[in-house]
């Protein structure tokens, strides 16, 4: 099932539940979005990693648990395609005129409740462009959790994991306050997150000031504040993890990128 959520000149954002996705790809909801201009600004199921789902909470490792799809990174014997994929089910959804509130199950290959999640995202229209809200609040639902990422499963550098925005761009500009380029990107706490790509533009931020960026444009370019990098991430029994992004999708690289981060978290 998906619904338009969203609908701006010739693009606009639609809601999918992930129901039709494969067991292995670690079925979720998400969103596709595309510009006022028609240009995707979103990919789903794309070949080089089929579990990239367009705008969608994924996180590679909850209690060894992977809610990101596809291969596990084990340390010292490296990816591995283990039978550890979990799902997120929905309880209940309300959808309105730009805004969706979901309460959502993630569950693990046993079936068995792991987290709690309470989602809103906010779509609406940002004069010169269109504006993605999106928050989450995970609960530890059975007992206490750990976070993990291929990083500190021992992979340097990917620590990818959380809100994850995976593009159709074959290659991106990247800025953050500290500079241009993924060096200056990668792993910082940068304020806002430019990435122009050939047809399309996104500025992101986030409320997560303890989150560094994931950011990557070699091979494919995704980005998202990450939830382990330094070492797991625990979670106490009934203790709430929240993740926030906000996102504009432009037809055009902002001369400002800063001033349309702030117009995001107004």
């Amino acid at each position: 099932m998906s619904v338009e959520v969203l609908s701006a000149g010739a693009g606009g954002i639609r809601y999918h539940d992930g129901a039709d996705v494969d067991p292995q790809l670690s079925p979720r909801p998400h969103l596709t979005v595309a510009t006022k201009g028609g240009v995707a600004a979103t990919a789903v199921e794309p070949e080089d990693h089929l579990h990239h789902l367009g705008v969608s909470v994924a996180i590679p490792d909850v209690n060894g648990v992977t809610f990101w799809g596809g291969r596990t990174f084990v340390r010292d014997a490296g990816s591995q395609m283990l039978p550890n994929h979990g799902r997120q089910l929905v309880r209940s959804r309300r959808i309105d005129a730009g805004r969706i509130e979901e309460r959502l199950d993630w569950v693990g290959p046993d079936d068995r409740p792991m987290l709690d999640e309470r989602r809103t995202i906010v779509v609406r229209d940002g004069g010169d462009g269109i504006d993605v809200l999106w928050s989450t609040r995970l609960t530890a639902a059975d007992g206490a959790v750990g976070f993990g990422s291929p990083h500190t499963n021992g992979r340097d550098g990917a620590f990818y994991g959380g809100i994850f925005w995976r593009t159709p761009f074959p290659t991106a500009r990247v800025r953050c306050a500290g500079g241009e380029g993924t060096d200056a990107a990668h792993g910082s706490l940068s304020p806002w997150l430019a990435l122009d790509g050939p047809d399309a533009s996104l500025v992101a931020t986030t409320g997560n000031d303890d989150m560094p960026w994931f950011v990557r444009a070699d091979g494919y370019v995704g980005f998202g504040p990450a939830v382990a990098v330094t070492g797991r991430r625990p979670l106490a029994a009934g203790e709430q993890l929240h993740l926030d992004l906000r996102v504009a999708i432009l037809d055009l690289p902002p001369l400002d990128p800063a001033a349309v981060a702030r117009r995001l978290g107004a």
